[in-house]
């Protein structure tokens, strides 16, 4: 009986097995992109925040407590032949590095500085506060993020509420922009926490906000000069005569306990999120943005935006299309495993993506306290879904590789649910107003690498988060990450 019974075990393992076996081999994240860490000097705290590739091949690395170091050969293959040195220090929480001119500009919580080292031995000795007309108090959440130099030459700079909650700090909630000439521009109201600002590939100018008061989860917004994004404590700065110049006159109110779109429908003056990150799903602190500009040497991924989450350690992916003149798009899990809690993110042109880490204050996943890390592609290209467009009556795919027609052109392989967030004065909201959308059909273009879903039930407003678990690739792969989450703030009409 006992031979019986192991050999029918037997058997049944035979027989299970190449779909085990098959189960193992799947790829996975680290197939594609590789996390290198660097080895940073002992003793030190480096809670890195900002990059800066500088002319000399070096990489800059601001801190949070106030230094900046340079990473000497950043792009070694192996990143324990890379050296750090310490560069400047005795800043205030610099987030955000920019250059220009041979100037290195410092974005830090009290001021744009910058700095230059003017007698050649690797430290600054030249600092040069540039703008200084925002204030601060001493509070620890006025925190401050700047851009790259835009096409203009301008810094874009969001300053964090005071408190989360109150506005009595000058401009504190809002994004102003800093000239050439050093001239502070009122430029956005609505800021609550930013955790990042990058531009996109044409150069619009992009932030993430965290979830807090009047956000219901954390966003990534587009920045428009004289637009207003969302949260209302600031509003007191229009009352200024030099914000009314610019600004023109105060918007109306938002109604709490509303929607996203109801209040844009109302408010002229308020541009929704482009992208709603789900909470907990995809992350719970947005942090830095970077846009892909190598043309293919960081993957197939051309043009599109990757932004951080720090409490979740990850980098999200990011498409984004114009919908009646408006950004909005979808999001996408890329890479996980980061060491700390994922900040800053730099694009270089070799296709390597620097990421910075710090878990300082609200804890990540990534058990570091600190890191410094290097992304890179190996050259595989992962079966993903690289763009999703709305359309009048659904959504079209497309592919970083052909599907499998039958399992794409099955509407089994697809699930479909939509969702929004309270638009509130209180802190944060539940996923609110559930539906189910019906999806019709799944027709495959010639190519293979398109996927026309025709959708009964689109919501405006609404996250449509898209699961594809049984589409398959011609290879028989299924998708690497099998989500995404579109915000449908706009319905094309063709």
């Amino acid at each position: 009986m006992r031979l019986l019974l192991k050999t029918i075990c037997l058997i049944w393992l035979l027989h299970l097995s190449p779909f085990l076996f098959a189960e193992e081999k799947l790829p996975t994240e680290e197939d594609y992109y590789r996390i290198s860490t660097f080895t940073l000097p002992e003793g030190e705290v480096l809670e890195a925040a900002g990059f800066q590739l500088l002319p000399s091949g070096k990489m800059a690395v601001c801190t949070r407590r106030g230094e900046i170091w340079l990473i000497e050969n950043p792009f070694a293959k192996d990143v324990s032949q890379s050296r750090l040195s310490l560069y400047a220090q005795g800043l205030h929480e610099p987030l955000s590095l920019a250059w220009r001119d041979g100037w290195l500009y410092v974005v830090q919580r009290c001021d744009v500085t910058r700095i230059k080292d003017t007698d050649n031995d690797g430290k600054a000795d030249l600092f040069e506060c540039f703008n200084d007309d925002w204030e601060i108090s001493g509070d620890y959440h006025e925190y401050a993020f700047g851009s790259k130099f835009d096409a203009k030459g301008d810094l874009w700079i969001t300053l964090c509420l005071t408190g989360s909650f109150t506005s009595n700090v000058k401009y504190r909630g809002w994004c102003v922009r800093i000239t050439p000439a050093g001239k502070l521009i009122p430029t956005c109201s609505g800021i609550r926490s930013p955790g990042g600002v990058g531009a996109n590939a044409v150069g619009d100018i992009f932030y993430t906000d965290n979830q807090g008061p009047w956000n219901g989860t954390c966003a990534l917004k587009h920045l428009i000069p004289g637009k207003f994004v969302g949260n209302p404590i600031g509003f007191k700065w229009y009352d200024l005569p030099e914000v009314k110049a610019v600004m023109g006159p105060k918007p109306k109110e938002p109604t709490s306990e509303s929607r996203f779109m109801i209040e844009a429908d109302k408010i002229p003056e308020y541009e929704p999120p482009a992208v709603l990150f789900p909470y907990t799903k995809m992350g719970k602190s947005a942090s830095g943005i970077t846009c892909d500009t190598t043309a293919g040497k960081f993957g197939p991924f051309q043009n599109q935006l990757f932004v951080g989450d720090q409490t979740q350690s990850r980098v999200m992916r990011v498409y984004l299309e114009k919908v009646k003149g408006h950004y909005q798009g979808v999001c996408f899990p890329f890479k996980s495993g980061f060491s700390s809690g994922t900040l800053g993110l730099e694009m270089t042109p070799t296709g390597a993506m620097f990421v910075s880490g710090t878990n300082r204050g609200w804890g990540s996943i990534g058990t570091k306290p600190f890191a410094i890390e290097r992304l890179d592609w190996t050259g595989k290209v992962p079966f993903e879904i690289l763009e999703m467009k709305a359309k009048p009556d659904g959504f079209e795919l497309v592919f970083t590789l052909p599907v499998e027609r039958g399992t794409a052109e099955n509407v089994e392989s697809y699930k479909l649910g939509t969702y929004t967030y309270i638009y509130k004065a209180s802190y944060g909201s539940p996923e609110v107003d559930h539906t189910t959308p019906t999806i019709k059909s799944a027709t495959v273009s010639p190519d293979g690498k398109t996927v026309r879903l025709k959708i009964d039930g689109l919501q405006r407003g609404h996250i449509h988060e898209l699961h594809a678990e049984g589409v398959r690739s011609v290879n028989r792969l299924p998708l690497l990450h099998k989500a995404a989450y579109y915000t449908l703030n706009y319905i094309p009409e063709k």
